[in-house]
């Protein structure tokens, strides 16, 4: 038995809802099949400023300020022994159009978003898991177990394949390639009365930036705080104890960490995730798109991945649209890849760069010329386009940090284990 959609999107997370609202907008029977029922935690819970109008454009801004999630007015970046800090005010960027963005429970965040979908026309099935895809003449089907263990087959023109890191379509073509230098896995919990800022900072992410591994400090809610540890794998099979251990351990080593955790209550248990980094040799084939995580996957830093994961979504639906009114989606489709592969590739030389000390010399010592520091603020923000005035700041910035690696522009760091 198969039922014809006209797209089939596989994942209900940020990405598939966007997806799936904006095809449904455009009266397209969609299917989206997600295999957990929301809501259903997940991790990424810091959003950028250019996630606001892509909220907007969905309809679900109210909803979502309703929630009454943190807001988010910039970042903060510190080391671990508490020697050098930075921080960035979004609406103080130059070049950065949006200026606020917000801190989120991804189970409520996700939950809104899906709900949303559905609300506006996709049909949304949960506990659905997608075995695999096929191309046939003129369309894809789908093959998906249901909550009951039931089999199906679906068909469809067009199928976006939002999947997240289960890389559904990517690893059945054997597409997946890892970062060879960034194998990490995150160590973190949910935690009441972490120590914020007062005013304003409240709602800021804060990265404090250790030897080889960095913490994010992310305020969820109004009580509670999302602390985790972004370490190599090795260093973590390398320890005898337990995951809680080895994030206390952490924690009471370095001060700037310990400072803000002194009175911290956990709220449930530590967990471990891997984190590697990669990304797909291609992004689309006949009639499907990646996007999200499904496209690739970025250490989080820099809290990219639910906007690369919308704006993606939202790329893919008018890459779809357009090879409608062609009746070819070669062109479209290779406009989409390259769209998302360059705001992944501009986010990836900044997760690379971050590991380095020469760049967090330039990064923690920024300096009034050129703008340079208005242009590391737009990049923090979502400004992934920007035009050329951004891009030959970022390139300066990259050159600094090269520099750097050979003569002293700025004070030197010295970490320490």
């Amino acid at each position: 038995m198969q039922d014809t959609y006209h797209t089939i999107i596989i994942g209900g997370g940020p990405g598939g809802s966007t997806a799936g609202t904006l095809l449904a907008k455009r009266r397209h029977k969609v299917l989206v099949l997600e295999k957990e029922v929301f809501p259903r935690f997940h991790i990424g819970e810091s959003l950028l400023p250019y996630n606001v109008p892509i909220f907007e454009e969905l309809g679900v801004l109210p909803a979502i300020r309703a929630a009454g999630f943190p807001r988010k007015f910039g970042a903060q970046f510190e080391l671990g022994d508490k020697t050098r800090w930075v921080g960035f005010v979004f609406r103080e960027g130059k070049f950065t159009k949006h200026k606020e963005a917000m801190q989120v429970e991804r189970a409520k965040l996700d939950d809104i978003l899906l709900k949303h979908a559905a609300a506006s026309g996709a049909e949304v099935r949960e506990g659905w898991t997608v075995q695999r895809y096929d191309t046939v003449q003129d369309g894809m089907t789908v093959s998906a177990t249901g909550p009951d263990g039931q089999k199906q087959t679906f068909r469809a023109d067009w199928l976006i394949d939002a999947s997240g890191r289960g890389n559904l379509t990517g690893n059945q073509e054997q597409l997946r390639v890892m970062h060879p230098a960034l194998k990490k896995l995150a160590v973190f919990g949910h935690f009441l009365n972490v120590r914020l800022d007062p005013g304003e900072r409240a709602g800021d992410t804060i990265v404090i930036r250790l030897n080889n591994k960095w913490f994010w400090v992310i305020p969820v809610s109004a009580d509670k705080t999302s602390v985790g540890c972004v370490m190599d794998k090795e260093e973590f099979g390398q320890w005898k104890g337990s995951p809680e251990e080895l994030f206390q351990h952490i924690v009471e080593n370095n001060p700037a960490v310990l400072d803000r955790m002194k009175t911290a209550q956990r709220v449930g248990s530590i967990q471990v995730t891997s984190d590697f980094s990669y990304k797909n040799k291609t992004l689309v084939g006949p009639r499907l798109l990646r996007v999200g995580d499904a496209a690739g996957f970025l250490d989080p830093i820099f809290s990219s991945g639910v906007f690369i994961a919308m704006r993606s979504a939202k790329l893919a639906v008018e890459a779809i649209d357009e090879a409608m009114h062609r009746g070819n989606s070669a062109k479209p489709f290779r406009w989409y890849e390259k769209q998302v592969f360059a705001g992944m590739d501009f986010y990836w030389e900044m997760v690379e760069k971050f590991y380095t000390t020469p760049f967090m010399e330039i990064f923690m010592n920024p300096r009034e010329k050129f703008d340079l520091p208005a242009a590391v603020n737009a990049a923090l923000a979502g400004e992934v386009h920007g035009g050329w005035s951004l891009r030959w700041r970022m390139r300066l910035f990259f050159l600094l940090v090269k520099i750097q690696g050979r003569k002293a522009l700025a004070p030197r760091i010295v970490f320490k284990d």
